[in-house]
C-alpha cells in the first residue's frame, strides 16, 4: 500500500515537523501549478532486519523538504509497488533505511528498468544495508555495509563543496552517528565527505573512507548519505539541508 505525502497534511506528521524542525522560509510554488507538471517521489522503508527508530522522523524531513521544494511525494513499504507501470509515475526513488531483502526478482527487474531508464535513486543510512545477493544494488547504492563501532562524534571532510548536498557545508565539521564501514566500494563514485578516522573509534577503511557520495553509472542519478541512524541526525540543520542537496541534486533542481 502507498501513503500519500502529498502535501503532508497528516496531523500527526505535521505535529512531528513542527516539534523537530525549527521555522524555515519555503521555496514558495507558483500559485496555479497543476500538481502533475510536480516531481514524484517514492521513499521505500521495507525492512527485513534491523529497523530504524529514525525512519518516522526521516519521513517527516523529507515530506517536510517535499513540500518546500514543490515535490509529490508517496511512502510504501509495500514491495509489489515496484512495478514497471507504478514506478513510470515517479522520477525519483529514495530508499530510507531499508534492510536486508526487499525485493523479489520481479521488483528488482523493474527497479532496474527503472534506474537504467533514467530515473533516479537515493539511498539514506541503511540503504548500504540492503539487497546482499544483487550485485547491481551494491554498485548502485555504492557499496554495502560491513560494521559499525559505537555512536560516537566524527570529524566529516567535505571533499566537494560545489554539489548541491554539500554546497551549504565547512570544510570540516563534527557530527554524532553511527558510523558505517563499508565493503566492496564502487570506485566509480564522486565522493561528497569523507570520514577522519582518526578522530573516532573503530573505522576500518582507512584513509579512503566516504560517507557521502553521488554518480550517474546506472542510467540515473544516484545519491547515498551514511548518515541518519539517529532521531536527532534529523533536527541538524546541516544534515536537513544535505537531505534537501541531494534531493535537488536527484530529480535535476539544481
Amino acid at each position: 500500500m502507498i501513503a500519500s505525502l502529498r502535501p503532508v497534511t497528516s496531523f500527526l506528521l505535521l505535529l512531528l515537523c513542527s516539534a523537530v524542525f525549527p521555522a524555515m522560509s519555503l521555496a514558495q510554488q507558483p500559485e496555479g501549478t497543476a500538481s502533475a507538471s510536480k516531481p514524484e517521489v517514492l521513499v521505500y522503508t521495507n525492512t527485513n532486519g534491523f529497523r530504524h527508530t529514525s525512519i518516522e522522523f526521516g519521513l517527516a524531513t523529507l515530506g517536510r523538504l517535499a513540500e518546500q521544494e514543490g515535490v509529490l511525494m508517496d511512502h510504501t513499504e509495500d514491495s509489489l509497488q515496484f512495478n514497471s507501470k507504478n514506478l513510470s509515475k515517479y522520477q525519483l526513488v529514495v530508499f530510507l533505511s531499508t534492510t536486508g531483502d526487499v525485493l523479489a526478482a520481479e521488483q528488482e527487474k523493474a527497479f532496474r528498468s527503472f534506474v537504467e531508464g533514467g530515473g533516479a535513486f537515493m539511498g539514506i543510512h541503511a540503504a548500504t544495508d540492503t539487497e546482499y545477493d544483487w550485485p547491481w544494488y551494491g554498485a548502485l547504492v555504492g557499496a554495502y555495509f560491513e560494521s559499525h563501532p559505537d555512536q560516537q562524534e566524527a570529524v566529516l571532510n567535505v571533499e566537494d563543496r560545489t554539489h548541491p548536498a554539500t554546497a551549504h557545508m565547512p570544510k570540516t565539521w563534527k557530527h554524532h552517528d553511527e558510523w558505517y564501514n563499508f565493503k566492496n566500494i564502487n570506485p566509480d563514485l564522486h565522493v561528497l565527505i569523507r570520514l577522519d578516522e582518526a578522530s573516532y573509534e573503530g573505522g576500518k577503511n582507512g584513509v579512503n573512507h566516504p560517507i557521502a557520495w553521488y554518480h550517474e553509472n546506472a542510467g540515473g542519478r544516484v545519491f547515498y548519505t551514511g548518515m541518519g541512524h539517529t532521531e536527532a541526525t534529523f533536527k541538524n540543520p546541516l544534515f536537513i539541508e544535505h537531505l534537501r542537496g541531494g534531493l535537488r541534486y536527484c530529480l535535476g533542481m539544481d
